[in-house]
């Protein structure tokens, strides 16, 4: 397998339509969209690993950064808005990027003999701050500046949004940026969250899913310099004897956040400001079609579990190819096809229906917020299934819903991966299920829909048969019971554990049937 790096799930018309020949010519003839904004090619095999990273870099693409001990790609809402925020929050991704790519040019030699491809000159703020040195930061002559020759602790993630727009699942991230802006609209700094994270280990309590936490506020013109305080503050005192305790949410909770910011504002030669505040956060889907605000439009398309394959990823490309447009990829595995004129609205929705991409309405709404990993056959850290079981878990959860009484237009967000390191986020789902072995989940509940509340484990060793055992009562006893707009993931959370594995115990089966 390997993975692409595109900030905020940009992709050029060019680089997508290499990517889909690639995964034909050198893959298993599908692409994945990850839930950071990104491609996985798998099935390539060894002898044509050069052939293949060389094309991507050729066409206006690379994989640098986009694993190992360093910051991974930088997540921003793939929505191409023409709004000053939007635009602000891609260009501050774009630059957070830049500013974070390993600087030596071995990848460069391995991959294409040394010839550079990615021609576009840095802005100058970027080459300042990661050459600024001012409060001992940097590695002197080394070719790898911030991260020298021991790279971070452990992989780095990073996303930036605007306010009310979480469709990056912010607070799972190492740092999460949101764009403050004046009564005008424009752009004023940032609050910074810090101390996300999605993995853990089955049976040791001493790792744990964990969201993130204010920092503070930076003015904008600070911003690369704040982030590049945390990372240096990760660098220096993250753990590096066990990998497991290595993620920069570890070194929060040892410390506490005051300690942490603390040394940060010693890297960084400021204090923080009081964070800002801001309005309530929301999931946003972009699925369907959109102005963009400069006279085009853009359509977002579902994809389940965000597998590119068949019929639809060859409509995909027709459309792609034959009106030349580039696409960016949603935190959700989804896509977003960008820059379409008016008058091609109705053939590109026609065409795409007849694929199977079909317009919001016409989606499931628990399809349109669940969420799987790769697992079985892709991953040798999978326990059980996720992708491939997915579908029929949805399903199943759908035919619960008619059962108990509960319209078709309401949703839970369900996520499901087959182990416990997290990939789809399950911990931030109403309806969590994470592999803990042979067709065998954990269960965990209490996640809200604009992902800004961490999920607990409910129940361990769930055997997939047994879901309507546990979920049916559940679902019955939410509609019941609920207040007014109350989320099921809400409604859990203030129940709480033991009443609802009285509520699972005592079930007799729904009166509606």
């Amino acid at each position: 397998m390997l993975r692409t790096k595109n900030p905020s799930g940009k992709v050029p018309n060019q680089l997508y339509l290499t990517m889909d020949d690639l995964a034909d010519e050198f893959g298993i003839g599908t692409l994945r969209l990850t839930t950071r904004q990104t491609f996985q090619l798998h099935g390539v095999l060894k002898h044509d690993l050069k052939t293949v990273m060389s094309s991507i870099i050729r066409n206006m693409g690379r994989t640098l950064g986009a694993c190992g001990d360093l910051n991974r790609n930088v997540l921003a809402p793939a929505a191409p808005y023409a709004k000053r925020d939007y635009l602000f929050a891609q260009e501050t991704a774009d630059n957070v990027a830049a500013l974070l790519t390993p600087q030596s040019g071995f990848y460069y030699d391995m991959w294409v003999d040394g010839e550079r491809f990615m021609t576009a000159e840095e802005p100058p703020e970027v080459v300042e701050a990661r050459n600024d040195n001012s409060r001992g930061t940097n590695f002197v002559d080394s070719p790898e500046p911030i991260y020298g020759t021991q790279f971070l602790p452990r992989k780095f993630k990073i996303a930036v949004t605007v306010p009310t727009d979480n469709s990056v699942d912010l607070l799972t991230n190492d740092i999460g940026l949101v764009v403050v802006s004046d009564e005008n609209g424009e752009p004023q700094g940032f609050n910074i969250y810090v101390g996300g994270g999605m993995g853990r280990t089955h049976r040791m309590e001493s790792t744990f899913a964990r969201i993130a936490e204010p920092l503070g506020y930076v003015p904008k013109e600070d911003i690369l310099y704040a982030v590049k305080a945390i990372v240096v503050t990760q660098r220096e005192h993250g753990r590096r004897d066990d990998r497991k305790y290595s993620r920069m949410k570890y070194l929060i909770s040892s410390w506490g956040i005051e300690k942490f910011r603390d040394v940060v504002e010693q890297y960084y030669g400021k204090k923080f400001e009081a964070s800002r505040d801001l309005p309530e956060w929301e999931f946003k889907s972009y699925l369907g079609w959109h102005e963009q605000g400069d006279g085009a439009w853009f359509c977002g398309l579902h994809v389940d579990s965000g597998r590119v394959g068949g019929n639809m990823k060859k409509t995909l490309r027709e459309v792609i190819e034959k009106y030349k447009l580039d696409v960016r990829i949603t935190p959700n595995q989804n896509i977003v096809l960008c820059d379409i004129k008016s008058e091609w609205k109705r053939p590109i929705t026609t065409v795409l229906a007849q694929a199977g991409l079909l317009q919001p309405e016409f989606v499931d709404p628990l399809n349109q917020t669940a969420m799987a990993c790769p697992a079985f056959p892709l991953c040798p850290l999978a326990i059980t299934e996720a992708e491939r079981g997915i579908p029929s878990i949805l399903k199943r959860v759908r035919a619960m819903f008619e059962k108990v009484g509960l319209e078709y237009d309401e949703s839970v967000v369900v996520r499901v991966t087959g182990c416990p390191n997290g990939c789809a986020r399950p911990y931030m789902a109403e309806v969590g299920l994470v592999g803990d072995g042979p067709n065998s989940y954990q269960v965990w509940l209490g996640g809200t829909p604009n992902q800004t509340q961490i999920a607990r484990a409910f129940m361990d060793k769930v055997k997939i048969h047994d879901l309507e055992k546990v979920f049916e009562p559940l679902f019955y006893n939410w509609k019941l019971g609920r207040q007014a707009k109350e989320s099921f993931g809400e409604f859990t959370t203030r129940l709480g554990f033991e009443k609802l594995k009285e509520l699972i115990d005592s079930y007799e089966g729904s009166p509606n049937n």
